[in-house]
């Protein structure tokens, strides 16, 4: 009995390496999924960048070249010493996209990572919990009978418009969605044979949980979350444009989009380049998570 006990977890990690290691081979064959993830990687460094540059600058930069307005220069057309144009109060549109990057992708993958984490628990104790599936799940359908966007921006009504009260509101907004996905699994999975295998030498139940139910339950999950990105990328930029979001002068891209649509006959560049930001991101994080779901899938073998 106990060579068996030792065997088990050796054996299944083995295996978990093994699905690990063949998703990966599978996404890298996926160049548009590649392509789309170094992009999210590049703007991740950019974000990244702006970080420090605020840090060891002590915000001067940001202050001096991000936010100081120059009327003289209002609504400029792009040139070689603006390669973005100038937006309505004189500012460099490409640093505001720069800067921008941290509030519109970050933002969005905080969110999503405190859904993922709240989501996924209700998640695996109802699934684990037959008890509890039916009060957790029953709640879980209020807050799905309602469209993610309209919960945010009510949520945000109510809290009122600010960097913090936006992730409550995306990350509340989300939580149905990836209790759901994660429940689903957890059902799929607590009746394989190896999860009564582990009951049979003694494992308690957050162990069984923890080391063999949410490892092989997590590539849905892990989709799951990518495409969730991007959704919640897409209603931070929604609430920014209906003036519920981040507030100027702060260069998140939604907001920048709002306050160039009364020019947008006279400089198409303020209204058309965060427009692309956005889109070319969302369309990013898309192809990511389809590269994802097809690397993850178990019945796909090549």
């Amino acid at each position: 009995m106990k060579m068996h006990m030792n065997h088990l977890p050796q054996t299944q990690t083995r295996k978990q390496r093994s699905l690990w290691q063949d998703a990966w081979r599978r996404f890298k064959k996926n160049k548009l999924a590649v392509i789309s993830a170094l992009f999210i990687l590049l703007l991740s460094l950019i974000a990244i960048s702006t970080i420090v540059i605020d840090l060891t600058t002590g915000n001067s930069f940001y202050r001096q070249y991000v936010i100081k307005q120059n009327l003289r220069g209002k609504l400029d057309a792009p040139s070689a010493a603006h390669l973005f144009g100038q937006d309505e109060f004189g500012r460099d549109v490409l640093l505001r996209m720069i800067w921008g990057v941290r509030y519109s992708l970050f933002m969005g993958i905080l969110a999503i990572v405190f859904s993922t984490l709240v989501g996924g628990f209700i998640g695996a104790i109802s699934g684990y919990y037959a008890k509890l599936d039916n009060v957790l799940m029953r709640f879980m359908d209020i807050l799905l009978a309602i469209p993610s966007m309209l919960l945010a921006t009510a949520i945000v009504a109510a809290l009122g418009p600010g960097l913090v009260n936006v992730l409550v509101a995306i990350g509340i907004a989300y939580i149905p969605t990836f209790a759901r996905t994660l429940r689903a699994s957890v059902l799929t999975v607590k009746e394989q044979e190896y999860i009564e295998a582990a009951r049979a030498v003694g494992a308690d139940d957050f162990r069984i949980i923890t080391k063999y139910i949410l490892p092989n339950a997590m590539a849905p999950l892990i989709v799951q979350s990518t495409l969730g990105v991007a959704g919640a990328l897409l209603s931070i930029a929604g609430l920014s444009f209906l003036g519920l979001g981040i507030q100027p002068p702060t260069p998140e891209w939604g907001s920048m989009l709002s306050n160039a649509r009364t020019y947008i006959r006279d400089a198409w560049h303020i209204t058309v380049i965060p427009g692309l930001g956005i889109m070319l991101t969302i369309l990013a994080l898309n192809l990511v998570g389809d590269g994802l779901r097809d690397a993850l899938d178990p019945k796909l073998k090549s």
